[in-house]
C-alpha cells in the first residue's frame, strides 16, 4: 500500500480528495462537535439518515452565513 501511495497518480488523487472531502468532515467533527460518526443517536437507517440530514444542513446554513457575511 505504501509503494501505491507513493505514486504520482496516488499523490494527486490524495490531493483532491484534501481539498474536496477531508475538510467538511474535520468541521462537522471539531467546530460543530459531532464526533459519534460511528454512533449515531438515533437507531434504524430512516433514523440515521434524518439525523445526517440536520448535520448536513447545519453545516451548509453555517458555510451559507459565513458567506453572506464575507
Amino acid at each position: 500500500m505504501q509503494a501505491k501511495l507513493e505514486t504520482d497518480v496516488a499523490k494527486t488523487r490524495y490531493a483532491k480528495r484534501e481539498q474536496t472531502v477531508e475538510p467538511v468532515f474535520g468541521i462537522i467533527k471539531s467546530v460543530m462537535g459531532f464526533r459519534r460518526f460511528r454512533r449515531f443517536h438515533l437507531r434504524g437507517l430512516r433514523n440515521i439518515a434524518s439525523e445526517w440530514l440536520l448535520i448536513s444542513l447545519a453545516y451548509n446554513c453555517r458555510r451559507l452565513h459565513r458567506l453572506q457575511a464575507a
